[in-house]
């Protein structure tokens, strides 16, 4: 009943490219990349695919428009009244959700990285780190470790996630694989038991954080 309501309020709607893109960030939170068609798209909207084509070129330029409006909702961070460390640490925990709760948006941004979503990153990055008054020669270096390390870690933290069944336990799954690296051959994997014990009580958002912190501090050390 409440697919149909929703249904049928979406019928007497304007089609708009803003409801083309907002339905096609349902769909692909719903089935991913392969299921994003313009016949899956056009059920969605209860509407013929022909009508969207009049607000969107193709599925390239869709998925492109997708992945645009979740990254502008992640980076809307008010930065009037925090420093730039703070702002840097509130946009890297908001692509960090951002990711996890639309997993595919890590992996297209991976596919286009010269365009729009992927300079935005950059540029509300940037600005950031020259507020922190990082010298200009390091500017592009000190940019490209963050947005490389937020990227990298958000993007693996949700195919990780992806790999877990919906109703496996956090805390058994992690409990089994610490049981697991404590196990392994003391004398390959040496480090990796010593830290097994750290597995069961680490919080993926923290140990991200720490990481941001981490990098920050070396960016800063020699101002």
């Amino acid at each position: 009943m409440a697919t149909r309501t929703r249904r049928s309020e979406r019928r007497h709607e304007p089609l708009s490219r803003e409801r083309i893109v907002e339905a096609a960030v349902e769909l692909l939170d719903t089935v991913g990349e392969g299921g994003l068609t313009f016949r899956a798209l056009a059920e969605r909207l209860t509407t013929g695919p022909g009508a969207i084509y009049w607000h969107v070129a193709g599925r390239t330029e869709l998925l492109g428009a997708a992945t645009d409006a979740v990254i502008a909702t992640a980076l809307a961070v008010d930065d009037a009244d925090a420093t730039p460390r703070e702002v840097i640490r509130t946009l890297a925990l908001g692509m960090f959700d951002a990711i996890d709760t639309h997993p595919w948006v890590g992996t297209h941004l991976t596919h286009v990285p010269g365009q729009s979503p992927m300079l935005r990153i950059f540029e509300r990055i940037g600005r950031q780190v020259q507020a922190l008054r990082v010298p200009e020669a390091a500017q592009f270096t000190a940019a490209s470790a963050l947005m490389n390390y937020i990227l990298g870690v958000a993007g693996q933290n949700a195919a990780n996630a992806r790999t877990i069944q919906p109703d496996t336990d956090r805390t058994e799954f992690l409990d089994a694989t610490a049981t697991a690296w404590a196990e392994l051959d003391p004398d390959e994997y040496a480090f990796t038991r010593n830290v097994a014990g750290q597995l069961r009580k680490h919080d993926d958002r923290a140990e991200f954080l720490a990481g941001i912190d981490l990098i920050l501090t070396g960016i800063t050390a020699h101002q």
